[in-house]
């Protein structure tokens, strides 16, 4: 029988993951440690070393991989815009009944909303200047395209009015951050928004079928 300690690739060589791999894993750490950070103990006390220390390195590594605070919150940001999109893959077709559409389309957005993620980039976006905050600003621009576009995919059969349109989406955005709100200053306790959801459902299947 043929020694098979000799034809056995070492362990370190079997699991040896690529520069990229290790490099993203660490960049996952340390966003996951910054939501973590804020949901727990609240933006003002996400302090570098308290990044660091969630993170389980040295600050001087968090630096080389996003050059600052400032840094990893932004990509903080954009990881969350990505999640919210991605909840909302694979909706119903345009043959589905609008109800159905609008369901899921509530449904997954309220998933987000009531989510850590969305906790964190509440309190970031709060915390911003009024410059960072500003209409022109690049996470501004992002969210609003990714949010047209999946509205645009998921309701391609509404003859609202371009202005009308953006007014809803407005309003809707306006009903679930208000909703996730509540639910942060009730804190543990908070009750479900069953009644509140349906009828933003019920004003989104009207409205959706108006003609301007």
């Amino acid at each position: 029988m043929a020694d098979e300690s000799r034809t056995q690739l070492p362990a370190k060589d079997r699991v040896r993951r690529s520069q990229a791999e290790r490099t993203a894993e660490t960049r996952g750490k340390i966003m996951r440690a910054v939501v973590e950070s804020i949901t727990e103990v609240g933006f003002q006390k996400t302090t570098a070393s308290e990044i660091a220390r969630r993170a389980g390195l040295t600050w001087g590594a968090v630096q080389h991989h996003f050059g600052g605070k400032d840094g990893i919150l932004a990509a903080v940001l954009e990881d969350s815009f990505e999640r919210f999109a991605e909840r909302l893959t694979s909706f119903p077709g345009e043959e589905s009944p609008l109800e159905k559409r609008v369901a899921f389309f509530i449904d997954r957005s309220w998933e987000h909303f009531r989510s850590p993620h969305y906790r964190s980039t509440f309190e970031i976006l709060l915390n911003y200047s009024d410059e960072e905050r500003d209409a022109d600003a690049p996470w501004k621009g992002q969210m609003l395209r990714a949010w047209n576009r999946i509205w645009s995919e998921i309701f391609s059969d509404s003859h609202l009015s371009r202005r009308r349109t953006v007014t809803l989406q407005h309003y809707t955005i306006s009903a679930l951050s208000g909703l996730a709100s509540m639910k942060m200053l009730e804190g543990p306790t908070a009750r479900i928004r069953e009644a509140e959801l349906t009828l933003l459902k019920e004003t989104l299947v009207r409205e959706l079928t108006r003609t301007d």
